[in-house]
């Protein structure tokens, strides 16, 4: 899997030894189409990172983005620990990779490299680029 992580632009300039520690800390998960993945409201806090597919991002009944290979969401209930902001649905048959908060906070807090690609990824989304 650590070559697989090195594709994802979230991960792609972390070293062999950190593409090992996000392994460590991951999960991978599978979902058929039309599988919720997330629920609008619900109170979890894990980051999803998209392997294979795509999913609908829904929020209050209406699609806002979608996520495809290489992009993860998420990441702000994972940060503010509140409420998940929107559902996600998968379109097609999904791979993720999901990181709880804790490993993934010690995580980046051992490899603030981590850390400054999600900031610029959402950095990114923010512009609409």
């Amino acid at each position: 899997m650590p070559q697989t992580l090195s594709t994802i632009p979230l991960f792609s300039g972390l070293s062999s030894r950190q593409l090992r520690q996000v392994q460590r800390s991951a999960v991978e998960h599978t979902y058929e189409p039309g599988a919720l993945i997330v629920r609008q409201g619900g109170k979890t806090t894990s980051l999803f990172v998209v392997i294979e597919g795509s999913a609908k991002v829904v929020r209050n009944d209406r699609t806002i983005s979608r996520r495809r290979a290489g992009e993860f969401f998420g990441e702000i209930s994972l940060i503010d620990g509140r409420p998940r902001a929107a559902s996600v649905i998968a379109e097609t048959p999904m791979r993720c990779l999901v990181l709880d908060q804790a490993p993934l906070r010690k995580l980046m807090a051992n490899e603030p490299s981590v850390a400054w690609a999600m900031l610029q990824s959402l950095a990114t989304r923010l512009r609409g680029e």
